[in-house]
């Protein structure tokens, strides 16, 4: 039997007592395409952050590759994130001093790659979102679509193993949203394992596997 990816058991998250996640058990497989939907306040960020090993469980278990993860140890947490998690937000926080070349490099030159190797693979990584020819803009004299496209290929520098996205297409227009879409759907068909939250349906409709949030529980 497969060994899923990530994979929740019993899992409980408590804010000033008010439980956000009840009870919530989830696998997530190698290559599988899953949305998440459900309305505001239903739990689907705190379920995203915490398959991202982001936020730590009120009660419960988090296995990432069949390990158990240890929450305590936030450095071994980090290091864990930065080598096998890509995250994309509905906003892309970029760097605004930096380049969208030098936004991609960022993690990487963190994980220890060096320079010119960085400099390579973020080249690829703008060509990969058809951003070839914008490598020296800065995120101000970018669109709010070409942004968000640079923030993917900063989730992909270091090469993870599951791309997190939260509301990616949020603030986008149907244009951007449709291109944002077609890169993660072309990344999954190369193998990426993805999980995206989503308010739109037909969004939600494109993934693999659709998952329905609400007061906290998963119900489909």
């Amino acid at each position: 039997m497969e060994t899923p990816l990530v994979s929740l058991k019993g899992v409980y998250k408590s804010i000033d007592g008010e439980e956000i996640l009840k009870d919530i058990s989830l696998d997530v497989f190698k290559g599988e395409f899953l949305s998440v939907m459900g309305a505001s306040g239903s739990g689907k960020s705190s379920l995203l952050y915490i398959l991202g090993l982001i936020d730590k469980p009120t009660k419960g278990e988090v296995m990432f590759e069949g390990k158990r993860i240890d929450f305590s140890d936030d450095k071994k947490l980090s290091a864990l994130r930065n080598r096998k998690l890509g995250f994309v937000f509905q906003f892309h926080y970029l760097l605004p001093e930096f380049t969208a070349l030098e936004n991609i490099m960022v993690p990487m030159l963190k994980a220890g790659v060096g320079k010119s190797e960085a400099k390579e693979r973020a080249y690829r990584l703008l060509e990969v979102v058809g951003l070839s020819g914008k490598e020296e803009r800065k995120p101000y004299q970018l669109s709010g679509g070409e942004q968000q496209r640079v923030a993917i290929g900063r989730a992909l520098a270091n090469e993870p193993t599951l791309i997190l996205a939260d509301e990616p297409t949020g603030n986008l227009d149907s244009k951007n949203t449709e291109a944002v879409m077609d890169i993660f759907l072309e990344l999954n068909r190369d193998g990426k394992t993805i999980v995206m939250v989503t308010h739109e349906e037909y969004l939600a409709k494109r993934a693999q596997r659709g998952l329905i949030m609400k007061d906290g529980s998963i119900v489909v």
